[in-house]
């Protein structure tokens, strides 16, 4: 092999290496060759599919990618750790308090590191540094978490395809009213029925056909119409004896003066004045009825308990009893003497 061969071969070579360096180190995520960067640390429940090398985004932008991932069994609930490589000068735009989540690019895509500095005020973010997370439902929790209502809709799917069987046949009563040909012919007749009551009514056949078609109805509404409103002009105008309620000042003259009277009436009443005006106000008429009221109260009760004549008469039965015969007595005498009135009516006439 030839020297100059020899040279090319190895300047090829090393030039090759330089190119490919240069492609996937200064057009890398992580700022390029010589650039530093910055390891940072989060933990979650579960990487949901995350793989070394993953991007890390920050707001959606691509600023380094994921280094490493392992199992920290001391951090609880937060096992699985990730550790990123970011480029120092893309770093400047991650804050402390920035919160980091694992998002799927798409509906069956890779997963991703996304961090959200968009809320975050802390001071940029230092190597080696820790990010708070911010737990999102991964795809095969949102199926999880779906299962339920995916079941629910099969209950109700199947539901409808009862349904849908029991209206394509002769079950239940929609079904009849939809596949039975009765209800038809029925539904048929009635409609046949209701256009003969309405060609009746449109020919003026019938009670309604007559309110509808005949004009005598309408003549008479309109008489009677003309009527009312006579009457109403006629009471407008003062005609008549409601119009002169209405019109004429006279009643109403003759209704204050009364009142007025009354007014007067009532004021002497209450201020003494007149027979009304002591029978309200006076003490010693009022203690006067008072005590008759009393007496009369003391009367009656001396009567119902049989004192006295009125007592007796109303309390006693013997004599009510001799009453009663003394005018069974009477009765006869009358009777007898009705007749034989010789016998008891005679009239002696002597002359001196």
């Amino acid at each position: 092999m030839r020297w100059s061969q020899l040279k090319v071969g190895v300047l090829v070579t090393i030039a090759l290496a330089v190119l490919v360096a240069l492609i996937f180190l200064m057009s890398g995520t992580t700022g390029g060759f010589w650039s530093g960067r910055v390891m940072l640390r989060s933990y979650f429940v579960n990487s949901a599919g995350l793989k070394i090398g993953a991007p890390v985004n920050l707001e959606g932008v691509t600023v380094g990618n994921v280094k490493a991932i392992r199992i920290d069994l001391s951090r609880g609930l937060t096992p699985v750790e990730v550790i990123m490589r970011v480029g120092k000068e893309k770093a400047k735009d991650i804050r402390a308090d920035s919160r980091t989540s694992l998002l799927t690019v798409g509906v069956l895509g890779d997963t991703v590191v996304d961090i959200d500095s968009r809320l975050a005020v802390g001071p940029p973010v230092k190597n080696n540094e820790e990010l708070p997370t911010t737990e999102t439902p991964s795809l095969q929790d949102v199926i999880q978490a779906s299962q339920g209502t995916i079941e629910q809709m099969d209950t109700i799917l199947k539901k409808v395809d009862k349904l849908a069987d029991a209206l394509t046949t002769d079950k239940g009563s929609i079904g009849a009213l939809i596949n039975d040909r009765t209800v038809y012919d029925k539904a048929l007749q009635t409609l046949n029925e209701l256009q003969g009551l309405v060609d009746e009514v449109s020919s003026g056949k019938g009670s309604i056909g007559k309110l509808v078609n005949d004009d005598t109805l309408y003549n008479d509404l309109k008489t009677a119409t003309k009527g009312m409103n006579d009457i109403v002009a006629s009471v407008n105008n003062g005609q008549g004896t409601i119009g002169k309620l209405l019109k004429d000042d006279t009643l109403y003259n003759q209704l204050n003066e009364s009142t007025k009277n009354l007014n007067e009436i009532l004021k002497d009443a209450n201020a003494g004045k007149g027979s009304l005006g002591i029978l309200l106000k006076d003490p010693n008429f009022a203690n006067k009825l008072s005590d008759t009221v009393t007496k009369l109260d003391s009367v009656l009760t001396q009567v119902d308990s049989g004192q006295g004549t009125i007592g007796a008469v109303l309390k006693d039965r013997a004599l009510y009893d001799h009453l009663d015969q003394v005018a069974q007595s009477s009765n006869e005498l009358i009777g007898a003497i009705r007749k034989d009135p010789k016998k008891y009516l005679t009239i002696h006439l002597k002359i001196f």
